[in-house]
């Protein structure tokens, strides 16, 4: 199968499925957003859920949070995955918001990646997610499901790699969507160690799936999979 009719199946299930994704962090205003989603790096969603309400309570905004040491700051995210460095980096950037952005938060890449723990993935996730940005965040999902479907050629070997591949290939106005599509199908179905191919809606385009169970019949309408 061509990669060009693998995208438009892709694009095909989803928007009748799932046409509005969300991310599945809770926030409520873009400081919020980038805060979260610095605490998400190598964790999950659901976990920083549980710590981000007293964080955002403590240090409701960019200003307040320009106040706190990393000490102040680690005992709310102590239950994060490296919570040492993810306190020094949330005291530096409510420090940088404050003192070169006017306490907001920037809404270009090349902005957003001078703060403090922010890489091109975390600015992506922000331009697509608060300004609805044709940006596509490569994390280990999109970069798993993106190849396994047969999405980006084999020689893509780095997150930049995936990203511009997958941004060529889809339209600009669904590549924020897209983001949220290819997570939460890595997230839910399609996983690391042992992908849900048996739940899977997208085993009659997946390269994945057709070589590595090229005898099994595949019918995607007895499927129940999506994200």
């Amino acid at each position: 199968m061509q990669k060009k009719e693998r995208y438009k199946l892709l694009i095909e299930y989803f928007t009748q499925h799932f046409p509005e994704p969300e991310t599945e962090l809770a926030y409520s205003n873009p400081y919020e957003l980038i805060l979260a989603v610095v605490l998400s790096a190598q964790c999950t969603d659901k976990r920083v859920n549980m710590v981000t309400p007293a964080l955002f309570e403590a240090y409701p905004t960019a200003e307040a949070l320009a106040t706190a040491t990393p000490e102040d700051i680690f005992p709310l995210i102590r239950s994060i995955s490296y919570p040492n460095n993810k306190a020094k980096h949330l005291a530096g950037l409510g420090k940088m918001l404050v003192e070169q952005f006017n306490s907001e938060v920037p809404s270009t890449v090349e902005e957003l990646v001078k703060l403090p723990g922010v890489g091109r993935k975390t600015a992506n996730v922000i331009v697509s997610v608060i300004w609805n940005q044709p940006a596509m965040a490569v994390d280990t999902h999109v970069f798993r499901v993106s190849k396994r479907l047969g999405l980006v050629t084999k020689t893509a070997k780095t997150p930049l790699e995936v990203e511009k591949q997958l941004v060529a290939n889809i339209p600009q106005e669904l590549i924020s969507k897209a983001h949220h599509w290819l997570i939460l199908h890595g997230r839910y179905i399609c996983l690391a160690r042992r992908p849900k191919c048996e739940e899977c809606p997208l085993t009659h385009f997946c390269a994945f799936f057709q070589k590595n169970f090229p005898n099994i019949p595949d019918d995607p309408e007895n499927k129940v999979g999506g994200v």
